[in-house]
């Protein structure tokens, strides 16, 4: 198949053709390692460098072709020359199927394009996008619901997700759950005092921490304040941090807290191996309530042990492993999980999907929507409305 990837260029704090990070850019190349012909559309909503960027595999046996583009000239928005782009890329590579993700504006700007050039659309929510500020600007959320209802597929990070669709969108269409995935050659188990000396970090103290976006919408504030109980108990005990933060958030100073500020996404599977619990927060929102760390499973991958909030799909996750849970926005009850996972290390055996098993998911899921008699018919989401 001929597939056109349409998705924001950064997400989750990352950098998709810089840092070569996440769904957008593994599940693509994936495909492209299953044989399909995959190219890619990665809107900038900042200034980066624009043009044509190739991504391989280490075999060199499967490629990407990325299309960079900014939605902004400084202050100055692009629509017009950003559509004639994206039109004129979707016509010369003629695909049977585009794949539009990341939030409300791409999916609705897919839904529009598959129009224009006649082909289907799948919409991926890896995310409840509702949720998102941008969404909450006059008509976009009533032009997303209306897409989602429309398009031939939809693709979900989760079942949580796929459910909330099905019920609050009323879609009737074809929707399969891709989970997000692991590199499993990356995050696996290692030494953990060989991760220490790696890090400089102490090599006998217990530790716990966490490696992701240390935001208050997290509860990055119920980890600190829960360290806080903890280390009054045992002078012993140390906090590792790595991960972007946003503007406002205090990060605790101390000799045993260790601030690894943003690091590298190869470098995270050594930040969990050197823990003795690694921590997923997060507060019941509306993003929260149907969030997937994916981090999770980048711990879980590592086979060390996890605490997290009993938000969202870490009910599923951990349903099994109840005393890996604790309530969210609740330091006592962080403090005591944690407390408990560092008395008993407990490993949590589930099965983790890799980038590979999901992209078969994906690929069988494509097909169906291609062979089917679904189209996006032109009229469905005009210019003028996704102009607007």
């Amino acid at each position: 198949m001929r597939i056109l990837v349409l998705t924001k260029r950064h997400y989750m704090g990352k950098d998709l053709l810089e840092d070569r990070f996440g769904r957008f850019r593994e599940l693509p190349l994936e495909l492209a390692r299953l044989g399909h012909k995959i190219k890619g559309i990665a809107i900038s909503y900042r200034q980066r460098s624009e043009g044509t960027f190739l991504d391989c595999d280490p075999s060199g046996h499967a490629e990407v072709i990325w299309h960079s583009f900014n939605l902004t000239n400084g202050f100055t928005p692009c629509f017009q020359q950003l559509f004639n782009r994206t039109i004129g890329i979707a016509r010369e590579f003629d695909p049977e199927l585009i794949w539009a993700c990341s939030d409300a504006y791409h999916a609705i700007f897919g839904a529009w394009l598959a129009a224009r050039v006649n082909t289907r659309c799948v919409i991926d929510l890896y995310d409840n996008f509702e949720a998102f500020t941008a969404t909450k600007f006059p008509a976009v959320s009533s032009l997303f619901r209306r897409a989602i209802r429309q398009v031939p597929g939809v693709t979900c990070f989760s079942q949580r997700m796929a459910d909330h669709v099905t019920r609050t969108y009323r879609r009737k269409k074809p929707i399969v759950v891709i989970e997000s995935a692991v590199d499993k050659t990356l995050f696996r188990s290692q030494n953990q005092k060989e991760c220490r000396q790696r890090l400089k970090l102490p090599d006998e103290a217990p530790i716990i921490g966490t490696a992701g976006a240390l935001h208050s919408s997290r509860g990055i504030d119920t980890l600190f304040q829960a360290y806080d109980i903890l280390a009054a108990e045992n002078s012993n005990l140390h906090l590792a941090l790595a991960g972007p933060r946003e503007r406002g958030v205090q990060i605790p100073n101390g000799p045993r807290i260790h601030d690894f500020g943003t690091l590298p996404h190869h470098e995270i599977p050594c930040f969990n191996n050197s823990l003795n619990v690694a921590v997923v927060s997060y507060r019941r929102s509306a993003q929260g309530d149907f969030s997937f760390p994916q981090k999770a499973y980048e711990i879980i991958s590592c086979r060390v042990p996890i605490i997290a909030a009993a938000v969202g799909t870490m009910n599923e996750v951990l349903r099994t492993y109840p005393s890996c849970l604790y309530e969210p926005e609740d330091a006592t009850s962080l403090a005591n999980a944690a407390r408990k996972q560092l008395q008993s290390r407990i490993i949590v055996d589930n099965d983790v999907p890799s980038w590979a098993d999901s992209a078969k998911q994906l690929e069988h899921f494509f097909e169906r929507i291609s062979q089917g008699n679904i189209r996006s018919v032109g009229g469905e989401l005009s210019a003028d409305e996704v102009s607007r």
